[in-house]
């Protein structure tokens, strides 16, 4: 006797809409994070202003790009640029 799963019993319309679902869900994850972030990067940038500081260190966004681009490939820079550009200048 075979047994099926419910993975076997879906269609593909189903599977794809589910796995949307899914993809959806993470989108709304992904972004929250990255207002999480861009309001922590706020209170960084302040506070080295405040200090007498730049708003921009480039050797940190040197390593931000370098941990993307080693995570993620080419892409990855460029999806660290994007993020970046978010962060900056939100003051």
């Amino acid at each position: 006797m075979t047994t099926t799963t419910p993975e076997e019993t879906t269609t593909p319309e189903e599977t794809i809409a589910g796995a949307r679902e899914r993809i959806d869900v993470l989108d709304d994850r992904i972004i929250g994070l990255i207002q999480e972030r861009m309001a922590v990067s706020a209170v960084v940038q302040q506070t080295r202003i405040a200090a007498g500081g730049r708003r921009v260190n480039l050797s940190r966004e040197m390593e931000i790009l370098g941990r993307y681009r080693e995570a993620l490939g080419k892409p990855g820079t460029t999806l660290a640029m994007t993020l970046l550009e978010l962060c900056r200048g939100r003051i």
